[in-house]
């Protein structure tokens, strides 16, 4: 009786483990695409900036509104993360 006690809390430990790494590669892994568009997304405004400093504003307005969507997918990455936590 008591061994087969030892051999569940084995269980749900592996199983709080393999939660808790897939939430963390879930999070890990989905933010890794939005860090890298984001960069490069600042980088080619500030170009584009300094190419025609006339429309800068027009420019950042765009870049915002495209950080914005890009930023999403990193939240949809970080609910993905939570649910996996949380379930």
């Amino acid at each position: 009786m008591n061994e087969s006690v030892q051999v569940f809390d084995g269980v749900v430990n592996n199983v709080e483990s393999a939660r808790m790494l897939a939430a963390s590669l879930a999070i890990g892994i989905g933010a890794i695409g939005p860090g890298i568009g984001i960069g490069i997304l600042a980088s080619k405004a500030l170009e584009a900036i300094g190419r025609n400093p006339e429309a800068s504003s027009k420019v950042q307005t765009l870049m915002i509104l495209a950080i914005a969507f890009t930023e999403a997918i990193a939240i949809y990455a970080l609910v993905i993360a939570l649910m996996i936590l949380f379930r």
